[in-house]
């Protein structure tokens, strides 16, 4: 080669670590890929799953393997939270990015934690969903599992903008009554019954074998699956290829059909290589009951509190080439920032003329530079009265006379109270008196919340009204 030819030592110097970068960067075993313009989405949101109760999150008890592989695959969020410690509330929110307080669904026409079979309340069809976000994009839209958003024409998925619905539109403990002021629990497909009482312990195969199906359907464009299983909330009810076959009971055996459920789901995306075209989330809706073999880990409470058993949620998000593998983010986050999330990755816009509660979550998730979670305060709820409020470190639990419950009678007076969740996830130790200036920050913040949102006695200036039909009717099996 003539001299002049010849590269510069440098440059040859710097071709040499390039080589070796590209080399150790495809064999590493998280290659960053190209994000594709319009990403699947699939939610699933399991119905009063403990922290505690899978192994990403620590059991011990139940064998989940899926979800190891799973969280191995993807990245935990360790301070995920569910807008509220039941049912109805907590499934408005994640559906619309709002507080279940902003948009009425906070209790039921009777005053009640959640919507029963035959209520004229439900959620309003002028509020947006994510379904509705996603479908005017080109995406195939699937709701399959428990509602529990208003069992009237008006309420269901379908007038919300899924494509598909297929599951129960509410609790499965809301079976028939002597009486008939409620029917056989119904499996419903789009608006019609198919089948009352529906077949419990056949529900999670059921709701798998259709969400397999959607995928192999929709395949060749954008989809958004929202699967909202029935359980583990009560009865609990297992396959029979499950039953009896963990070490935990039935609540196991529940458990770890959850955790088949899900592998089958991220096989199929495997087998049809989507996995690098789809962001799958695992979370669930509240906290585990408090029982026997049930376990929100290291949290204080249970389903139907403000503690952080009852409203901090098990979070997984999975996303091949996109999010980094075994990672964990104990950044502020919730349900409420879900809608924004897939707005944002599916280049949607946000709902107008609107306040949202959620903010996007992408900087987190996708590890970006300086990213963060934009949520600086999360708001703890119990129907009408505000009980709690955190930041990044601190969490106080408000002063009150009576301290309401989701059910039953209320709790006795409870009162000021501070906690450092950074060291002290149990709520053990009670702060208050040793950092007065963080309580008074906190008290200043829940009051400028409250006008917003409301509080036991004081009317939100923020709500929107609610959806509403003056002759509700029950469902059931019909030719029509």
């Amino acid at each position: 080669m003539p001299p002049y030819l010849a590269p510069p030592a440098r440059i040859t110097a710097w071709l040499s670590r390039l080589a070796l970068i590209y080399a150790c960067f495809l064999a590493s075993p998280w290659t960053l890929v190209a994000r594709p313009v319009k990403p699947n989405f699939i939610v699933i949101f399991c119905d009063d799953l403990g922290y505690g109760d899978i192994g990403p999150f620590g059991s011990t008890l139940n064998r989940t393997p899926h979800l190891d592989r799973m969280a191995q695959e993807g990245m935990r969020l360790t301070s995920f939270y569910s807008s509220c410690s039941v049912c109805s509330p907590s499934r408005a929110s994640l559906m619309t990015g709002c507080y279940a307080q902003r948009l009425d669904m906070h209790v039921n026409d009777k005053n009640l934690c959640v919507l029963f079979p035959g209520d004229r309340k439900g959620l309003s069809p002028s509020e947006v969903t994510i379904a509705e976000v996603l479908r005017p994009h080109g995406y195939a839209t699937a709701c399959i599992g428990k509602w529990h958003l208003g069992d009237q024409p008006a309420f269901l998925p379908t007038r919300q903008g899924f494509d598909r619905y297929f599951g129960i539109p509410y609790s499965n403990d809301m079976k028939e009554t002597k009486d008939g002021t409620r029917p056989p629990l119904p499996l419903m497909r789009n608006e019609r019954v198919i089948e009352a009482p529906a077949e419990q312990s056949t529900l999670t195969k059921r709701y798998t074998d259709e969400t397999i199906d959607f995928i192999n359907q929709h395949q060749d464009r954008p989809f958004f699956i929202y699967l909202p299983h029935t359980f583990p909330h009560v009865p609990l009810f297992a396959g029979v290829d499950y039953l009896g076959k963990s070490g935990n009971g039935l609540y196991g055996d529940v458990i770890e059909e959850l955790d088949a459920s899900t592998g089958a789901i991220l096989n199929t995306l495997r087998k049809l290589r989507l996995h690098h075209r789809t962001l799958v989330i695992f979370t669930s809706d509240n906290g585990a009951m408090f029982g026997r073999g049930r376990s929100n880990g290291v949290l204080r409470g249970h389903k139907g509190t403000t503690w952080e058993g009852g409203m901090r949620e098990p979070f997984l998000a999975w996303w091949p080439g996109q999010i980094p593998p075994d990672t964990t983010s104990g950044a502020l986050a919730s349900t409420l920032d879900v809608l924004p999330t897939l707005t944002h990755l599916a280049g949607a816009k946000l709902p107008e003329n609107r306040i949202l509660d959620g903010h996007n979550l992408w900087p987190v998730l996708g590890r970006l530079p300086g990213g963060r979670s934009a949520c600086d305060y999360f708001y703890y709820y119990q129907m009408d009265q505000l009980q709690a409020l955190r930041d990044a470190r601190w969490k106080l639990h408000l002063p009150m006379v009576a301290k309401r419950r989701n059910w039953g009678a209320p709790e006795p007076a409870s009162p000021l109270m501070l906690f450092d969740l950074s060291s002290d996830t149990g709520e053990t130790h009670d702060l208050a008196d040793a950092y007065p200036a963080v309580v008074e920050r906190l008290l200043q913040q829940a009051q400028q919340m409250r006008p917003e949102l409301g509080d036991r006695g004081l009317v939100a200036q923020g709500r929107r009204a609610s959806g509403w039909v003056e002759s509700p009717e029950l469902l059931r099996i019909t030719t029509r």
